[in-house]
C-alpha cells in the first residue's frame, strides 16, 4: 500500500497500461507483415500477369499441307502385294507350257550365234530386263558368244540388274531335255550365285 501510495498508480492501472502496450506491439508487428506480404505480391504479380499473357498470346499452330492426314490412302508400290505373296497369279490351264502362275518368269534361250536371257512380268507381254550377248559391251570381253562361258556371263550380268531393279525372285523352268546341259546349269548356278532365287512363293489366300 505504501509503495502504491508513493508512486500515485494503482494496481489496476498498471495492469491497464500493460495490456495497452502489448496490444500497440502486436498492432505494429502485424502492420509489418501486411507490408512485408504486399511488397511481395506486388513483385510476383507482373510476373504471374506476363505468364498469363504469354500463354493467351501463343497461338496454336496451323496444320501444315505435309502434316495433314488424307483420309484416302493411295499405294505408290504396286509390287506390294506381289511380294507379300497376295497379288493374284493367272493359272491358267494345265496343259500351257509355260505355266502362267508366275509375278516373273526367267527365260534363256541359246541360238548358234548368241545367247538371249529374259525376264517377262505377268502383266506384260513385254520383256521387263534382258541381257545378251549381242550387246557390244558383254561381246567384247568373250572369245564366243555362244559358248558356256558366254551363259555364264549373261546369268552374272542379268542377275546384277535383277538385284538393281528390286526383283529377286522368279520362276524357271527349262524345257526337261535341255535342262540338263551344261550351258543351262552354268547359267542357272550364276544367277543364283548373283542372289537370285529361282522360285516364288505360293500364292497365300486370306478369309478362305
Amino acid at each position: 500500500m505504501l509503495l502504491e501510495c508513493q508512486n500515485g498508480v494503482s494496481r489496476d492501472q498498471f495492469l491497464n497500461r500493460s495490456l495497452t502496450l502489448q496490444k500497440m506491439a502486436l498492432r505494429g508487428i502485424t502492420w509489418n507483415v501486411w507490408v512485408l506480404l504486399g511488397h511481395s505480391q506486388r513483385r510476383a504479380s507482373p510476373q504471374s500477369a506476363r505468364c498469363v499473357h504469354q500463354a493467351a498470346s501463343k497461338v496454336a499452330p496451323a496444320v501444315e499441307e505435309n502434316e495433314a492426314v488424307n483420309p484416302t490412302f493411295v499405294n505408290r508400290n504396286p509390287r506390294n502385294l506381289e511380294q507379300m505373296a497376295l497379288a493374284v497369279k493367272d493359272r491358267g490351264w494345265k496343259t500351257i507350257w509355260p505355266h502362267k502362275e508366275f509375278y516373273h518368269r526367267l527365260v534363256f534361250s541359246r541360238t548358234q550365234h548368241h545367247v538371249t536371257a529374259e525376264v517377262f512380268s505377268h502383266s506384260s507381254p513385254d520383256p521387263v530386263l534382258t541381257c545378251s550377248t549381242k550387246e557390244w559391251a558383254l561381246k567384247r570381253e568373250l572369245p564366243s558368244t555362244n559358248c558356256v562361258a558366254a551363259c555364264q556371263a549373261v546369268g552374272e550380268v542379268l542377275a546384277q540388274r535383277c538385284r538393281q531393279a528390286g526383283i529377286t525372285r522368279m520362276v524357271y523352268r527349262e524345257i526337261p531335255w535341255s535342262y540338263r546341259s551344261d550351258a543351262v546349269q552354268c547359267f542357272r548356278k550364276s544367277m543364283q550365285e548373283g542372289g537370285i532365287v529361282l522360285s516364288e512363293p505360293r500364292r497365300k489366300y486370306i478369309g478362305t
